[in-house]
C-alpha cells in the first residue's frame, strides 16, 4: 500500500505568535485541525499509511493523533531535532519509514479538496509535483508545466501545491542533515525526471494568521 508523509515539523514563523503554543498543523479551522483534514482526506483515498515528521512543540502532535486509529488510519512519527531539518532533510530523515517505494508528501499546513489517490510514478520518473495557479502573496510561482513535464524555465510558472510524489533515490545521494527540497527537484528536472498535472480546484497555503481567519470565516459559512 501506498504511504504517505505529512510534513509538520516546521516553525510557523509567520503564525506567530499563533504558534508559540501551538504547532501550525493544529491550528483550527471550523473546529479541525488543518492536519487532521488532510488526514482525514487521504485515509478517504485508502491511503492508511502515515508518517508524520515533528520538531517545535511536536509532543501536542503526538498526544492529539496518537496511533491514527480514530481516523482509520496507521500513523508513525519521524522526530527531528529542535530547528528541523527543512524539507528535503525531513523526508530523507524518515525514509526508513517510507520503504522503498513511490510515496505521497504533502504539507500539513495547507488547505485544499484536492481527490487523493494512490498514484503511481511513471518509470523513469523520480517525482510527481501537484501544481496550483498562483496565490497574490506568491505572483511569480515555482514551475513550468508543458504537456505533463515540470520544468525549471522562462515561462508562465505555476505554484507548486506542497503535495506530491516522491522515488526514495530521489534522495539518495543527498547529504544527511538539514537541506531544502528544490534543488533536487530542479536537478531532476533538468533530466527530464519530473511529471506534473495541474489542479484548479481549492487550495490554500495557510502562512498567516489573516489567512487562517478567513479560511475559518469560509467554511463556517459552508
Amino acid at each position: 500500500p501506498m504511504k504517505a508523509m505529512l510534513l509538520a515539523a516546521g516553525r510557523g514563523e509567520r503564525m506567530r505568535p499563533l504558534t508559540d503554543k501551538v504547532p501550525k498543523p493544529l491550528l483550527q479551522v471550523a473546529g479541525k485541525s488543518l492536519i487532521e483534514y488532510q488526514i482525514e482526506a487521504l485515509s478517504a483515498a485508502g491511503i492508511n499509511e502515515l508518517v508524520i515528521n515533528h520538531a517545535h512543540l511536536g509532543e501536542q502532535l503526538v498526544d492529539r493523533l496518537g496511533d491514527g486509529r480514530r481516523y482509520g488510519v496507521h500513523i508513525r512519527y519521524s522526530v527531528e531535532p529542535e530547528g528541523a531539518l527543512e524539507t528535503g532533510g525531513g523526508i530523507k530523515h524518515a525514509l526508513p519509514l517510507l520503504g522503498g517505494d513511490p510515496f505521497m508528501v504533502v504539507n500539513a499546513d495547507i488547505w485544499t479538496d484536492y481527490p487523493y489517490a494512490r498514484q503511481s510514478l511513471a518509470a523513469g520518473r523520480l517525482a510527481h509535483l501537484v501544481l496550483v495557479d498562483c496565490p497574490a502573496h506568491h505572483p511569480d510561482g515555482d514551475f513550468c508545466l508543458q504537456d505533463g513535464e515540470v520544468r525549471d524555465q522562462d515561462g508562465e510558472k505555476l505554484t507548486f501545491s506542497g503535495i506530491g510524489l516522491y522515488h526514495p533515490n530521489l534522495f539518495r545521494a543527498a547529504p544527511e542533515g538539514a537541506f531544502p527540497l528544490a534543488p533536487l527537484l530542479r536537478t531532476a528536472m533538468r533530466d527530464g525526471r519530473v511529471s506534473g498535472e495541474y489542479y484548479s480546484g481549492q487550495w490554500l497555503d495557510i502562512g498567516t494568521p489573516e489567512r487562517l481567519a478567513e479560511l475559518d470565516r469560509q467554511l463556517r459559512k459552508g
